[in-house]
């Protein structure tokens, strides 16, 4: 009734057993997908990876990463350091990245360290910006509250309840600066 072929031994294939930490094991590659902190999201503390992040939420603290979106409802208190960082939201403190882009309606108040920046119109930036052909190994000011001259007097960003602001509104290359302009009348 039950016979054994003699066949069916060689047809059977031996897999290895395969170690579950090993296959899990990511050593220096970078995720396809961003991860992502949502718009009801608030984090205070610094946040660090090795691939992309998108962020609609509030970060209270640094954040580090391959690749930065700061998305129109995303905000940054605090530094920022990538490859690349795109702004559609606000950042207050200081960006450092190879590749810097300030897209409409982005606000920034804090300095840039950038090898590639670009200023789209109607972004409000508010800070120092400098090149340097490694922005990332390069040490730059850490996260500070930019503060404007005007006739030699020094104030923080705001002077006697007025704000002073600088818009930009081209796009610059790696070597050129974003123009600036301050309102001179805080009367």
């Amino acid at each position: 009734m039950f016979t054994k072929n003699k066949d069916s031994a060689s047809t059977q294939s031996y897999a290895p057993p395969v170690d579950p930490k090993a296959a899990s094991s990511r050593t220096g590659t970078r995720s396809a997908a961003a991860s992502i902190i949502c718009n009801d999201m608030e984090i205070k503390g610094s946040i660090s990876s090795d691939g992309a992040l998108h962020i609609d939420g509030v970060i209270d603290g640094d954040v580090t990463a391959g690749e930065i979106t700061i998305g129109a409802s995303g905000k940054v208190i605090g530094e920022v350091k990538a490859e690349a960082v795109k702004v559609k939201g606000e950042v207050l403190g200081s960006i450092r990245a190879r590749r810097v882009e300030l897209e409409t309606g982005a606000r920034v108040e804090g300095d840039i360290l950038h090898a590639s920046l670009s200023i789209q119109p109607n972004a409000i930036f508010e800070g120092q910006v400098k090149y340097s052909e490694d922005p990332l190994k390069t040490s730059g000011p850490k996260a500070a509250r930019p503060s404007t001259s005007i006739e030699g007097e020094s104030s923080s960003a705001k002077a006697d309840g007025k704000t002073a602001s600088s818009t930009a509104s081209s796009t610059s290359d790696s070597r050129s600066s974003a123009s600036m302009s301050s309102p001179t009348a805080l009367s």
